[in-house]
């Protein structure tokens, strides 16, 4: 059975619902980074748009845009990885607990705390009645949530499903994760993150909306081939897994046109990336994504939109291609290699269609 990645939508710190970032990114020099918001009038109602959240309105917003661009009224399933959930409404409510003594505590802040609070408001709002889960695994929470959208329709349950990755960055969390390196010092810029020998990089946040399905429509951007998911893993049995991906999907090393990492200029995580494609794609053009859309715990989600967007339009823009000075023109395969903290390692095969 084939499986295509129909539409997809994202709220970042590039232009949001739109594709401005594929020739025209905006670079970012800053360590700390908010997404730019659209107007939400189109998506949601301004009345009920004041009782939310910032990330629940971006994962409406992107979920309705993905949703329309695949000509789609209902979707038959809603599965969302978050790492944090609305951690700025849970930063609201514990303040109010603090300040006012657990006393005249306002409800909304605590619903709109919970992680799967996501996925259950994209359903309210498009009347979604089918399967809704919501995966919170840290840095391979929207890779979790892709890999069940992929086995549900391969057991033949849904036709299709509304995948989504969706994380936000407070000033708070911020500073209190810098504490612990995980954010750079000084100016970011595009070469920083390459020569870099230090630890850290920049943050982001994520909203990305992926509608994945069983059809092939003059709307669909590419095949998506596989995911596997694998803790702690060897060099040599992260060897065998590529082997095995690109085995049962009828290919070869040499057919991987290019090979999208989650290099994001940390000297220490930044190493396993090079190793993995110096041993298994020694001559395979190398991109990277997130030093456009920044360091989350589902930045991961942009691997798969940006890579989606690439096979769609049969090219790579040079800004995307870390190895080479120049784009990469008709790519027909790109697989995703991504891992979290070199704990949790995911692999992601995408195709032309």
């Amino acid at each position: 059975m084939d499986i295509f990645i129909q539409s997809a939508a994202h709220i970042s710190i590039q232009n949001p619902l739109c594709e401005d970032w594929f020739e025209n990114p905006i670079p970012h020099t800053e360590g700390y980074n908010r997404s730019i918001e659209p107007d939400y009038k189109p998506f949601i109602n301004p009345i009920a748009a004041r009782r939310m959240g910032k990330l629940i309105k971006r994962a409406i917003a992107t979920s309705v845009s993905a949703i329309q661009s695949a000509d789609l009224e209902q979707v038959d399933a809603i599965i969302t990885g978050t790492g944090l959930g609305c951690i700025e409404n849970t930063e609201k409510f514990l303040s109010a607990m603090v300040n006012e003594g657990e006393q005249f505590l306002q409800p909304t802040f605590f619903m709109q705390s919970t992680h799967n609070t996501i996925s259950s408001q994209i359903a309210l709002h498009q009347k979604c009645n089918g399967y809704n889960c919501t995966y919170s695994h840290r840095g391979t929470s929207f890779e979790s949530g892709l890999s069940d959208a992929l086995q549900q329709m391969l057991l033949g349950r849904i036709n299709n499903a509304l995948v989504g990755g969706h994380d936000e960055m407070t000033p708070d969390y911020y500073n209190m994760l810098g504490k612990i390196g995980y954010w750079k010092q000084g100016e970011i810029s595009e070469q920083t993150l390459k020569r870099s020998n230090t630890k850290g990089s920049f943050a982001g946040e994520t909203s990305v909306a992926l509608v994945v399905g069983t059809t092939h429509t003059q709307h669909s951007l590419c095949k998506l081939r596989d995911v596997d998911l694998l803790y702690k893993p060897s060099s040599e049995s992260l060897k065998q897994a590529v082997e095995r991906m690109l085995q049962q999907a009828n290919l070869h090393v040499s057919d991987i046109n290019a090979v999208m990492l989650g290099t994001s200029g940390d000297c220490d995580f930044d190493e396993t990336y090079k190793r993995f494609a110096q041993t298994n794609f020694p001559n395979t053009p190398t991109l990277w994504y997130k030093h456009l859309f920044g360091e989350s715990f589902t930045a991961a989600a942009f691997s798969v939109y940006a890579a989606a967007t690439c096979l769609s339009k049969k090219h790579v823009p040079q800004h995307l291609v870390y190895n080479t000075p120049k784009p990469l023109e008709q790519p027909h395969n790109i697989l995703i290699y991504n891992h979290f903290q070199n704990i949790n390692h995911s692999l992601i095969l995408l195709s032309q269609c």
